[in-house]
């Protein structure tokens, strides 16, 4: 590669939290660069969270332990050795494995049947917390697939 690889970007903490992770999780939640409108689908689905979980665990920690539940640890990749196309199982890097457990968790919010996205995002953050919903079974079956595949783990390189 000859040229030089890009900078990491500073990202800095959201202002209610003071959290980094959250600000990643609101740059995922935005769309057409509405970040304030991210920021209040958050925060508004950490109120309705709360509400729900009631006053035994703060709302932060229950979406970190939710996040964590839906971040996969191994993925299949499409390799091709001689004329067979076979699936690969290998380890996730760490920032990839945190963006790839949000992008789930928001997609499956998305897709979620309730009046607002507020409310959308924080059931799916209550799903994931107790290890079931849509994103929590995507982490499931991902891993399902890298150890139905684990035989072709020796193509790995």
């Amino acid at each position: 590669m000859r040229k030089t690889k890009p900078r990491k970007r500073i990202i800095l903490p959201d202002p209610k939290f003071n959290d980094v992770l959250v600000t990643k999780f609101v740059n995922n939640i935005m769309m057409h660069g509405k970040k304030s409108v991210a920021y209040n689908i958050f925060y508004d689905a950490m109120e309705i969270v709360s509400g729900k979980i009631g006053e035994e665990e703060n709302a932060l920690d229950v979406w970190k332990r939710a996040l964590a539940n839906v971040t996969p640890a191994v993925e299949v990749r499409s390799r091709r050795i001689g004329g067979a196309t076979f699936q690969i199982p290998s380890e996730i890097p760490a920032n990839r494995k945190q963006s790839i457990g949000m992008k789930n968790m928001i997609n499956f919010a998305r897709k979620r049947h309730e009046k607002s996205m507020g409310q959308k995002l924080a059931g799916e953050i209550i799903a994931a917390y107790k290890e079931e919903g849509a994103a929590f079974k995507k982490k499931e079956d991902t891993h399902r697939m890298a150890e139905a595949n684990k035989a072709f783990s020796h193509f790995r390189f």
